[in-house]
């Protein structure tokens, strides 16, 4: 269990880590930290077992190559005083076709775009994908939201964000808790968003139709039809926007991207190539 050059468990559990982020099931991904000496030798050949019945080979008995054509790094942003933690996917060997900025409801985090593989399906399409843990959440848990939860936050909190991240016009994602950020956002500042992909956003029943109605910016509406307090509710307010497409993700819950994922990824994907 340790590394044949330095005798470090560091290393080897670091590797074993991307792999199970990458390439693992969802229940060992959420529990590998836990691992011991033994468990984390079964972790590395079950990785290595998974990759390859994928076909993918390494270059070397000790340093596969996971992800070769991107890269997945780690960082904080300053944002009105305040630290917030991010997580970044991007292509490794040609600049990202378009910039997309994930957020998180209130029982997730930047962590669940990660084991999801949202980020590396992303990175690996071409675009540059950043997650961020939002304040009191994830890794920002010491930052304070602008405002309560379920009062919209200041637009002008994204807005730092799209700068300190040097963020142009980029695609927002925005899950559940983070209508508070993204909608005031919109319909503010919607000359910096290349399109909105709204997933059963709060907060959508503060605006009228007509501020709805007034943004032009390109709208995937994403619901689950199990999601019965936020889903249809969200979605009669989020279609006063005139551009918009539906996707309903029949047999899916609140968070349905985790009850679906292949179709939240081939939906998601195909969207954004539509905007190209």
């Amino acid at each position: 269990t340790r590394c044949p050059k330095c005798s470090c468990e560091l290393l080897l559990r670091n590797v074993v880590t991307s792999l199970i982020y990458f390439y693992c099931p969802f229940p060992l991904r959420a529990s590998f930290r836990t691992f011991g000496p033994r468990k984390l030798r079964e972790a590395a050949n079950l990785s290595v077992s998974v990759l390859q019945s994928l076909s993918i080979r390494f270059p070397g008995k000790y340093s596969p190559q996971v992800m070769a054509a991107t890269q997945l790094t780690e960082g904080t942003i300053m944002v009105d005083g305040q630290t917030l933690f991010y997580r970044e996917a991007k292509p490794s060997q040609q600049a990202p076709r378009l910039s997309v900025l994930l957020l998180h409801g209130i029982r997730f985090s930047s962590e669940t775009w990660l084991n999801l593989q949202t980020l590396s399906k992303l990175a690996e399409a071409g675009y540059r994908a950043v997650a961020i843990d939002l304040p009191g959440l994830g890794n920002s848990k010491d930052a304070t939201a602008p405002a309560p939860i379920g009062e919209p936050a200041p637009s002008g909190f994204l807005k730092s964000v799209f700068e300190a991240l040097l963020l142009h016009q980029a695609v927002v994602i925005s899950p559940s808790l983070s209508g508070m950020y993204s909608l005031p956002f919109l319909l503010q500042h919607s000359e910096l968003l290349k399109a909105y992909i709204p997933v059963a956003p709060i907060c959508t029943e503060k605006f009228p139709a007509t501020q709805y109605a007034s943004v032009k910016t390109p709208t995937l509406i994403v619901y689950g039809d199990q999601d019965v307090q936020l889903g249809e509710a969200s979605l009669n307010n989020l279609k006063n926007l005139p551009n918009h497409k539906v996707m309903l993700m029949k047999g899916a819950g609140h968070a349905c991207y985790l009850d679906k994922p292949e179709e939240w990824h081939l939906g998601l994907l195909n969207f954004l190539k539509s905007l190209e």
